[in-house]
Order: C-alpha cells, then sequence, then structure tokens
C-alpha cells in the first residue's frame, strides 16, 4: 500500500524534528564528495530552515577547493526559484517561507552542484520536497547539474511516491554517508 505524500511528509518531518532535537550531529564532507568539487564550479547550498540538515560544512569544503557558492532566490510558491551568487559574509534578506536568501541585486548563476534540502529519500534517490516543486523544476532548468540531497539518516523511507515531474537525486549525504549512484 503506497503512502500518499502529505501523510509521509508529517511523519518524516516528525522524524526529522525529533532526531534534530535529541542531537548535534553533524553532516561532514564524504570523500566520494570531495572528488566531484573542481575550482570554478559553483554549488548552490542553503541556509537550513527549522530542523532541515545543516550542509554548512559541505559549502566550507567546495570554498576550499576553489568553488564559487550560490543560494536560492524564492518569490513565492509558484514562480521558480534562482540561484544567486553568494559569498560568505555576505549580508542577506528575509524571504519567504522563513529563507535567509541574497538580494536581488546579486547575478544569477547557473550551478554545477545543487545541495538541496529535502523531507524524505528513499534508497532509489527519490526525494520528498515540501511541495511547491521548486527544486523539481530548477533540477530541469540545469539537468546537467549534480543533484544532492542532504538529510538526517532518519528521513529515509522504504519507497517514495514519484509523480511524473519529480527528478531524482544522484546523492544522499546524511550524518552517516553518502548514498549515491555511480554511474548518475
Amino acid at each position: 500500500m503506497t503512502v500518499e505524500k502529505p501523510v509521509l511528509r508529517a511523519r518524516l518531518r516528525a522524524a526529522r524534528d525529533l532526531f534534530a532535537s535529541e542531537g548535534t550531529q553533524a553532516i561532514t564532507a564524504p570523500a566520494a564528495f570531495l572528488d566531484r568539487l573542481r575550482p570554478g564550479q559553483t554549488v548552490a547550498t542553503y541556509f537550513p530552515v527549522g530542523s532541515e540538515a545543516d550542509p554548512s560544512q559541505l559549502a566550507a569544503a567546495a570554498l576550499e577547493r576553489g568553488c564559487a557558492l550560490a543560494l536560492p532566490h524564492v518569490v513565492d510558491r509558484a514562480t521558480p526559484i534562482r540561484f544567486l551568487a553568494w559569498n560568505v559574509g555576505e549580508a542577506l534578506v528575509d524571504g519567504p517561507f522563513n529563507l535567509r536568501q541574497p538580494a536581488l541585486t546579486q547575478p544569477e548563476v547557473a550551478p554545477d552542484i545543487i545541495l538541496t534540502p529535502l523531507v524524505g529519500f528513499d534508497p532509489r534517490l527519490n526525494r520528498l520536497g515540501q511541495g511547491a516543486g521548486h527544486y523539481d523544476r530548477a533540477f530541469a532548468r540545469y539537468p546537467d547539474a549534480w543533484r544532492v540531497g542532504i538529510a538526517w539518516s532518519v528521513q529515509e523511507a522504504p519507497a517514495i511516491p514519484a509523480d511524473i515531474w519529480d527528478v531524482p537525486l544522484e546523492a544522499i549525504i546524511t550524518e552517516k554517508g553518502m548514498l549515491w549512484h555511480a554511474n548518475r
């Protein structure tokens, strides 16, 4: 029996919230992630909201290897996200959904790697997001970008129902390491 996405989202958010409240686990950069980084690449990262897994150590590793950073800029639920250039220390503005994002004066960039928050994932690397489709549309817009989900291990489900527009990830990084398909 397939669990509907709203029910699964609620269950996985609760697990994520509980996990995040109980410990000080951190997401660190696994060797397979570091091996993909090249000077001059642009890595789209994000600032976590609530109990989302924090990708800051991955972003720091990217900077150390000569990559540039970008952050998502969200206007509303319907408008596609854009990735805007961002340098550590630059001021951010408040966006919708409690996001911290670059001001619109920052240039839009095309990411080579997209680090994405998520609500849940499965062993096939299907991703369950917040439900607005922002990242699925970004993945379609940047098909050559390496799609990496950032999550806590408790966010794994046996199966995530996938709609025709859902774009699978190429890797998932949790506090326990990295799940990925080398051929993607």
